[in-house]
């Protein structure tokens, strides 16, 4: 699987460098490259108008100083608003950006963990969205989308089967339906399991099924060496750069990685 290293667990910043600079902000994203991050999870919804944008909350109010709800808004409302000041005044005027103002930024130089925010009447149109702007920024293989919706991965292997796609899983769900959970209606490529949720065993069931494992979302110095000793696929955090600073350890780089990379 292209997205994959086969020598190392990937360093994923969770919505960018988030704990310091505002989530899912240009800004984010690029800091997290710079402390050492091989790429980054985001999430995306679809404006008003049909533009993938980039924000967690399906409300405005918490991440900017605007209310109401993503899909209720046009680009261009959204762009009118201050994504940056509610982390900290220094980050006042930074922007909601569009998955198009990500890709443009930073092309094939960062790997994209894409969570499909697809819980609406539109969800369809998203992921077609989505799709079209990963072909044509030509970056099939540096993309892996995912969702804690099934339905979302089965359209996005309908629409784009060449793009990777992860499941999202939590702890709540019951442990047959871990397991399950519509594996035969999305067909996917990776587990996205709470860190909590991996262990010897776990990895051991996703291996034997073909599926990598995508560890979120872990931010402690010795959670993270225990996951990389496991073999994970990757490493969802809030802090890349502790993250780095692990994997450039003596033994600790080559400890993770995909037998699929």
């Amino acid at each position: 699987m292209a997205f994959f290293r086969s020598d190392r667990s990937l360093n994923l910043a969770h919505r960018g460098a988030s704990r310091i600079a505002p989530e899912n902000t240009l800004r984010a994203f690029r800091l997290a490259l710079e402390q050492g991050a091989d790429g980054f999870e985001l999430d995306v919804h679809l404006s008003r108008d049909g533009v993938p944008v980039v924000l967690h909350d399906a409300d405005l109010h918490r991440t900017t100083n605007g209310s109401g709800r993503v899909w209720e808004k046009t680009v261009a409302e959204l762009k009118a608003l201050d994504a940056g000041a509610w982390k900290d005044p220094r980050f006042a005027g930074e922007r909601i950006p569009t998955l198009d103002e990500v890709f443009e930024a930073f092309g094939d130089r960062a790997l994209y963990n894409i969570e499909l925010k697809a819980f609406t009447l539109r969800s369809i149109e998203l992921v077609r969205a989505v799709v079209e702007r990963v072909r044509r920024y030509g970056l099939a293989g540096r993309v892996l989308l995912s969702s804690f919706n099934p339905l979302a991965l089965r359209w996005a292997w309908r629409l784009g089967p060449e793009i990777p796609r992860g499941l999202l899983v939590g702890p709540e769900l019951p442990l047959p339906l871990r397991r399950a959970w519509f594996a035969f209606l999305a067909p996917h490529q990776a587990r996205h399991l709470h860190f909590r949720m991996i262990d010897e065993r776990a990895v051991r069931w996703c291996r034997r099924h073909g599926y990598a494992v995508v560890a979120w979302t872990a931010n402690e110095a010795e959670e993270m060496r225990r996951l990389i000793r496991l073999g994970v696929e990757a490493i969802i955090t809030d802090e890349p750069d502790r993250l780095a600073r692990l994997l450039a350890e003596p033994g600790m780089g080559e400890a993770g990685g995909s037998p699929m990379g």
